[in-house]
């Protein structure tokens, strides 16, 4: 998935940062940043997109950054998010780059509550972005700019996944949506159908081999759980949709392999130090039940609870 034209843009990026030793300058609500106008073009001006390539650290770990999957889109407003790097996106244009700081107090302070889990007293957040384009005030070709740069990264994994199962010789069908199954075993029980309640056995790893979720086996699991199935409603509900798809060319006792772009897993989302974020995954998995889905819980009809005025008393009420 690497591009070297990304690698460079990612580079320079860090090396521009690491030169921002002081010159930083304050917004309203005290946002440090500095911007380098390395751009052209008018400046983006209120309704406008952004498009840009993120890098975002704390205590020199990188906790997400797009430079492997799909630029962040903004819309430019003449104020922005209180203390966020949204607050300075007016001042960029095509080409620029910009490094905003946060710090762990005032984090706390402008969301209203406390700041997240992963940041400690003294922590600060780095934020850095690259714009790409600005794009005009319109929502619609902003989404179709979006939907595109999805196909592309889906379209880049999906490749990376064939290649993958070349070198391993691995026969796999696609489903609709571009996750890979193998089956080993198809078994013989009821059908995963779409809508079916499925509990599976499953250990779950990254096409280098590094293991970070099992209910088979504890020592696998990045995080400790029990070892109950995992029961999701096939085609529907209840996991990432490349396990959806996959499990429905299963039957109860069924076993294989599902090999999935991570646009049909867990995209940006980093799982810890195993999984980086836009990882495509492998899952072992086993069928060990079939079942119809729960009924949905009836929701309480709020005209039926409401307390009635009985009509004998109420015309006595009205008589006196």
């Amino acid at each position: 998935m690497k591009k070297a034209n990304w690698l460079v843009a990612l580079f320079a990026l860090v090396a521009l940062a690491a030169c921002t030793g002081s010159g930083y300058k304050k917004t309203k609500t005290g946002l440090e940043y500095k911007i380098f106008e390395t751009g052209s073009g008018a400046k983006a001006k209120k309704g406008d997109f952004l498009k840009f390539n993120y890098k975002i650290t704390v205590r020199d770990s990188v906790l997400t950054s797009s430079y492997e999957g799909i630029p962040g889109y903004d819309v430019v407003d003449s104020v922005g998010r209180p203390y966020d790097i949204s607050e300075i996106m007016k001042l960029l244009r095509t080409g620029d780059s910009a490094v905003a700081i946060q710090a762990y107090d005032s984090i706390a302070k402008f969301a209203m509550g406390p700041p997240p889990g992963f940041l400690h007293k003294g922590d600060k957040i780095k934020t850095t972005i690259k714009v790409i384009a600005v794009l005009p005030a319109d929502r619609q070709a902003a989404i179709a700019d979006y939907n595109k740069e999805l196909d592309k990264l889906k379209d880049r994994e999906i490749v990376e996944i064939q290649k993958y199962l070349a070198q391993k010789n691995i026969q796999a069908t696609k489903t609709r949506s571009g996750a890979f199954v193998e089956v080993q075993s198809k078994g013989d029980g009821p059908a995963c159908d779409s809508g079916k309640q499925v509990a599976i056995k499953y250990t779950g790893y990254t096409l280098e081999g590094k293991y970070f979720d099992s209910n088979v086996d504890s020592t696998k699991q990045s995080q400790k759980h029990p070892m109950d199935p995992f029961k999701f409603i096939s085609g529907k509900e209840g996991s990432v949709q490349g396990i959806l798809e996959g499990i429905q060319l299963f039957n109860k006792g069924g076993k294989g392999r599902l090999f999935i772009p991570s646009m049909l897993g867990y995209g940006p989302r980093a799982l810890g130090a195993e999984v980086p974020a836009y990882s495509n995954l492998v899952f072992d998995v086993e069928v060990v039940d079939v079942a119809d889905a729960p009924e949905p819980p009836v929701q309480p009809n709020i005209f039926q609870q409401m307390p009635r005025q009985d009509s004998t008393n109420a015309k006595a009420k009205k008589g006196k």
